[in-house]
């Protein structure tokens, strides 16, 4: 009953405080400063510049045509089956590390070298009119999702397995939705292990369809202004860049989250693909 009243940062805190097993290092401990951020910021109530903000991309929502949006939402569906079952995605080899430190540090890599390679594809693809932007919006879903298995397997987390996948899914989702919905897709992703257990064996018994309509709402739509003619080619560059970055941050607190949930498990409870504990 007590854990009910509290929200998922608050958890962590007091079972980081419960279990002596939780050593941390300094830069564990650090990280762990910049993750309850991170939480606090991913609950937080909608303030009045995230609702302005949603006002406008609702507006260039409505100046997009609507077989663009069609295409879109197509994409969007294909990708997520392309996800869930493992089709068109390479599954990169599994890092095994105990070093925290050691693993983003790679991981940083590898966010540096995909926001470079997202702006270049940007300012290539906004430079070449409507109809390639239009081209483009897939590739750019398909360099996001391709960061998100690097990073996963950087953390050694095994993504042949589904629910691997889903909750790549879910930081996805997580990078590129309002507040509200930010709050909802939070929750979810907040103590995985748990949740994740309780996922059905059966991949195709999980409603990936109503998840990429919920996904649809709340598209990246600041990418979707590159589509409007006249400013594709200057938001191209900038906004690859950004997303790419804030995917990139999204994933590393997610995986920090799980990373610090997973170690205050009492020891004889199983805890899958944890680097720290094998």
């Amino acid at each position: 009953m007590i854990f009910a009243t509290l929200r998922s940062n608050d958890i962590l805190i007091l079972l980081i405080l419960l279990f002596p097993r939780m050593h941390l290092s300094s830069y564990e401990e650090k990280v762990l400063q910049d993750l309850l951020k991170w939480q606090q910021k991913m609950q937080k109530q909608p303030n009045l510049a995230d609702k302005a903000s949603k006002a406008v991309q609702d507006k260039i929502n409505r100046i997009i045509p609507e077989k663009v949006h069609q295409a879109i939402t197509a994409t969007i569906k294909q990708m997520t089956r392309a996800v869930l079952t493992g089709a068109e995605f390479t599954t990169p080899n599994v890092v095994q590390s105990d070093s925290l430190e050691g693993i983003e540090s790679a991981v940083k890599k590898k966010i540096d070298f995909y926001k470079k390679a997202g702006a270049a594809e940007g300012g290539i693809t906004g430079a070449g009119g409507f109809l390639l932007a239009l081209a483009e919006f897939p590739i750019l879903i398909g360099i996001k999702m391709k960061l998100l298995f690097e990073i996963a397997a950087l953390y050694g987390r095994p993504i042949g397995d589904y629910r691997e996948r889903l909750f790549i899914l879910h930081i996805f989702q997580l990078a590129f939705s309002s507040q509200k919905q930010r709050q909802k897709v939070y929750e979810q992703m907040s103590n995985w292990q748990a949740k994740s257990s309780l996922l059905p064996d059966d991949i195709h018994q999980f409603d990936w369809k109503t998840f990429q309509q919920e996904y649809r709402d709340y598209i990246d739509l600041a990418k979707m202004a590159q589509l409007i003619p006249g400013i594709g080619a200057a938001v191209g560059v900038i906004v690859n860049y950004r997303l790419l970055n804030s995917l990139g941050t999204t994933a590393m607190n997610a995986y920090r989250m799980r990373w610090l949930e997973e170690r205050t498990l009492p020891d004889n409870a199983p805890v899958a693909a944890l680097p720290s504990a094998r």
